[in-house]
């Protein structure tokens, strides 16, 4: 899935937007972290967004990635996307959706399901406290990694 330039845009302004009603600069380095999650669909992790900001900005601190990620997901601008046995992803579409991901080689890939999206919350969990948003997460072997396993049966014995 590609990001349009404009769907680019239009999170750059709300970011702008957030920073400056929290009181928070909007520096080159925010700003460049979260350009690379807002122009990206695979979901990355705090390591990758710190590698691909390091070749930008090479004075760009871990710290100030981890620090920004997080007050980006708090200020709901990112959500966390989970996959099983990995570190944290963070996934800039704030619009409502559902993923799917590869028990696999975790990839992480949205969908929408107007289905999914009518579903009720179910009243013992609404006891639990205010809810906020649901999301569904359907698990399973992507294609990549299953037609990787059909190619490796098929080659010939050595």
């Amino acid at each position: 899935m590609t990001i349009s330039k404009a769907d680019i845009e239009r999170r750059v302004e709300t970011f702008v937007r957030v920073c400056r009603r929290q009181g928070m600069k909007v520096t080159h380095q925010r700003m460049e972290i979260f350009r690379e999650l807002a122009g990206t669909a695979k979901h990355p992790d705090a390591e990758t967004i710190y590698q691909h900001v390091r070749e930008r900005v090479a004075g760009i601190s871990r710290d100030t990635v981890y620090r920004t990620l997080s007050f980006l997901e708090s200020e709901g601008l990112i959500r966390r996307a989970e996959a099983p046995g990995g570190p944290a992803r963070y996934d800039p579409n704030t619009e409502p959706h559902h993923h799917y991901v590869c028990t696999k080689c975790g990839l992480i890939k949205d969908f929408t399901s107007e289905a999914l999206d009518r579903l009720p919350i179910p009243k013992s969990v609404e006891g639990f406290g205010r809810i906020e948003s649901a999301q569904v997460q359907v698990r399973g072997v992507c294609a990549s990694c299953t037609g990787r396993k059909t190619r490796r049966r098929r080659r010939p014995p050595a």
